[in-house]
Formats: structure tokens, C-alpha cells, sequence
């Protein structure tokens, strides 16, 4: 793998104002959506995100792509920083940088027909010489992703959840990118479909050379496609690590927890472990608590984890690091 990062984050922030009022509109409060997360990809690799509804993973993809503009921090892509980027530069980018929603009919034009749905980016872009190219290239990425191309003069409503998702990922991929986010892509499908979906992106991702930022709530299908997994709670990034190290030996308690909610298909191993209950609610990302963030429903929770925000640090030298006191 090459030790150069593909997407380097810095520090990264993204608060929203919150106002209460219809016509005399008052700040009420601030929410940390994404609270100061750094992390790195390198090419050809998929970064895992993982983490509770509403913890900040669809606003971290937004930012990192800026289609939302970050607060604080910086985003670098190949050792340029982007979050600076007028539009005009940043567009020159977009090209190398996409984007595979959750939503897979909610994200595809109803009135558009598939073929310029897909063929779209390359129309904005100027990136096909003429009817013929254009429509060469749309078959030809239609038929990578197990479509026939002689469906593309249908509308997205012709199509199944899995068979939309799939012209979702055609055309992300029209533009040939090297960088491509993965926001919950098969959260919406059948678990069938899922897995197909899944290896889809892993075929992708080895004849394309492509570089994933994968979102998503299934720890199975995160701990299938990912080679490093980055758990998020409450804005924050509390653990990072290599795919098994994180699954065999996780260090932070809201981890421990998180992998031990997921069922293990044997039911005599699945009695006998030991599970990790979390007490109590998520706070609001308006109310956030001092200190850890977690510490209101930790389990081992003490005094320095009350009142000093931790830091992510390295504990065993091969790149597992951690946000947590007593680790």
C-alpha cells in the first residue's frame, strides 16, 4: 500500500447554529455535528465509519467532500488542501471525487431516463466528444456494474432497490474517480441484495484501484469490505484500527459495546459471552458533556473522564489508537 495519504483530515469541524423564532430569529445554541475528527486514507484502501444514527457520519462525508464547508480543520486530497478551494478549483476536483448515496431512489432524477442520468457528469464535465462517445461510455459503465445497456432508456421507477443502487454507482463512477464515498449504500436493500451490492464495490475497488470512505451501520458488511474501521460517537472519532485488530481487541468501552450488540450465529458461544450494556440516552449534539463525551453511560467511568476531554493516542505502535483515560 502506498504510504502517501490519499485524504488526509485535520482537525475537522462542522457546527450548525441552531435559532428558535419565526420572524425574530434568535441564536439559541450551536450543534457539533462533527466535533474535531482526523484520520487519513491511503490509495486503494476502505476506511470503515461506524457509529450510532446521528453521530455525525453523512455531515463527516459531506465536509470531507466539501459539499458542506467545514467549520474548523482541513481536508487534503493528494497533499491539496480543499477546504480553502474556491468553487472553480474545487470543481476541477469533482472528477476525482464521488459520491454513492444512501437513498437509492431518492437520489436518482424520477424524469430523467437512466442514460442521462449516468451520462450526466460527463455532459457537465465535457468529458465525451460527441452523441456516440456518450453513449459508448454510458453502456460501457452500465454493463461494469451488471446492468444490461440496453435498459438505459428506462426511468429509475422501472428498476429494483438494488438495480437503482447500482445506476447510483455508475454514476459515480462515469467520471473514472479515484476517491469515492460510500454513504450507507445498501442501509435501504433487502439483505440478499446486500451482499451483492457489497461485492460489487470489492470488484470495483480491485480492478478500478479505488480509494472508499465506507459509512455504515452493519459492523458485518463494515468489517467485510473494510481494511481499517474508525468508530464515531457524538461528533467525535473514539477508536480507530486495522479491520481485526479492531474486531478481536477492541480498546474503547462504547466499541466493546457496539461489537457486542452484534448476534454471533452459534447459539452456545452466544450464551456464554459476556455482553456490554450501555445505560442511559444519547446526549444532544446541542448539550454535549464535559470531559469524555461518553462518560454519562460508560461503565468505567472516573473522575479525569468527568472533566478532560480525551485524545486520540497510539497504544500498541501499529496504528490502533484510541480516546479514552483508562485505555
Amino acid at each position: 500500500m502506498n504510504k502517501e495519504p490519499l485524504i488526509e483530515v485535520h482537525h475537522l469541524s462542522k457546527h450548525f447554529p441552531v435559532f428558535r423564532g419565526m420572524v425574530f430569529k434568535r441564536k439559541i445554541g450551536v450543534l457539533k455535528a462533527v466535533d474535531d475528527i482526523s484520520f487519513q486514507i491511503f490509495p486503494g484502501e476502505t476506511l470503515g465509519l461506524v457509529g450510532e444514527s446521528g453521530c455525525g457520519k453523512t455531515t463527516a462525508c459531506r465536509v470531507v467532500l466539501q459539499l458542506e464547508p467545514s467549520t474548523a480543520g482541513e481536508v487534503r486530497f493528494q497533499g491539496e488542501t480543499i477546504t480553502q478551494m474556491a468553487k472553480q478549483e474545487l470543481r476541477r476536483l469533482r472528477k476525482r471525487m464521488q459520491i454513492i448515496f444512501q437513498d437509492p431512489f431518492g437520489s436518482l432524477n424520477p424524469r430523467m431516463r437512466v442514460r442521462d442520468i449516468v451520462g450526466e457528469p460527463l455532459s457537465i464535465h465535457g468529458l465525451a466528444r460527441g452523441k456516440s462517445e456518450y453513449a459508448d461510455r454510458v453502456s460501457g459503465i452500465l454493463e461494469l456494474v451488471g446492468l444490461n445497456p440496453s435498459m438505459a432508456d428506462r426511468y429509475p421507477h422501472e428498476f429494483s432497490g438494488g438495480q437503482r443502487q447500482r445506476i447510483g454507482i455508475a454514476r459515480a463512477l462515469v467520471l473514472n474517480p479515484d476517491f469515492l464515498v460510500c454513504d450507507e449504500p445498501v442501509s435501504a436493500l433487502d439483505v440478499s441484495i446486500q451482499a451483492q451490492i457489497i461485492n460489487l464495490l470489492a470488484e470495483l475497488q480491485e480492478r478500478l484501484g479505488l480509494t472508499y470512505l465506507f459509512v455504515a451501520h452493519d459492523l458485518a458488511v463494515v468489517r467485510h469490505i473494510s481494511h481499517r474501521v474508525a468508530v464515531m460517537y457524538l461528533g467525535e472519532i473514539v477508536e480507530i484500527a486495522d479491520r481485526d485488530e479492531l474486531y478481536l481487541r477492541p480498546q474503547h468501552p462504547y466499541t466493546k459495546a457496539l461489537l457486542s450488540a452484534v448476534p454471533i450465529p452459534d447459539p452456545l458461544i452466544e450464551q456464554k459471552r459476556k455482553h456490554c450494556i450501555i445505560s442511559g440516552e444519547v446526549p444532544s449534539l446541542m448539550e454535549t458533556p464535559k470531559g469524555c463525551k461518553f462518560h454519562p453511560r460508560c461503565p468505567i467511568a472516573e473522575e479525569v473522564c468527568r472533566n478532560l476531554r480525551p485524545t486520540l493516542k497510539e497504544i500498541n505502535g501499529n496504528g490502533h489508537r484510541v480516546a479514552c483515560h483508562l485505555v
